[in-house]
């Protein structure tokens, strides 16, 4: 099995950027940005919006944790 949590936060702390920074880098507004770790749907656009706009990957965006059924 496979979980998947949204890794955005901590990738902005990282690279010292701003909500409301990557809001204006990307046109999504800062409310979405502000969800982004709570949500577990999130818009493809979005993703490769905010993706490029940090320099990263999609894969980047998440924590991916493999866990053994049982």
């Amino acid at each position: 099995m496979i979980n998947v949590k949204p890794n955005l936060m901590p990738l902005l702390k990282e690279k010292g950027i701003t909500q409301q920074q990557l809001s204006e880098m990307t046109g999504i507004p800062q409310g979405t940005l502000s969800r982004f770790d709570r949500n577990t749907r999130h818009e493809s656009t979005h993703l490769f919006t905010i993706a490029r706009a940090l320099g990263i990957g999609v894969e980047d965006l998440f924590i991916v944790q493999e866990q053994e059924d049982k």
